[in-house]
């Protein structure tokens, strides 16, 4: 490795530092520019049927109200009724994992979202999820 700079890379990296120019995030998938609108739905209490109803249309709603980014809170299952049932999946009846599944095999919804992640703390953890919902076109 060459220790000397020339003085050409030392100009041109004070003027990059004293401009206000920003090198993009790589690590970031979304780089939403402007203001971040979210939204976001509580599914507790809801059975699968009505949660997977109310998401679809909540979906719906916030890609014609061009809303960025979407919380769904589904909890963590605990106090599921399907613990009690030997006949049904501990897992897939819980909204936790059914919900998200009802969404990526739904190609229609799956078209208007750039991506589904987990939501931080702050907003649920482990009982809640992210959507990020792509911009409408049509919607100025």
């Amino acid at each position: 490795m060459n220790d000397n700079i020339s003085n050409k890379d030392k100009k041109d990296w004070e003027n990059f530092v004293s401009s206000k120019e920003k090198l993009p995030d790589k690590e970031s998938k979304i780089q939403i520019k402007g203001k971040i609108k979210t939204r976001s739905i509580d599914l507790h209490g809801y059975s699968l049927d009505e949660a997977n109803k109310a998401i679809e249309s909540f979906i719906n709603e916030a890609f014609l109200k061009n809303v960025n980014k979407l919380i769904v809170v589904t909890g963590k299952g605990l106090h599921s009724e399907n613990e009690k049932d030997p006949y049904v999946s501990k897992d897939l009846g819980i909204l936790k994992y059914s919900v998200p599944e009802f969404i990526t095999n739904n190609s229609s919804l799956m078209s208007m979202i750039n991506e589904i992640t987990d939501a931080k703390i702050e907003d649920g953890g482990g009982g809640a999820f992210y959507i990020f919902l792509k911009k409408n076109k049509l919607i100025k």
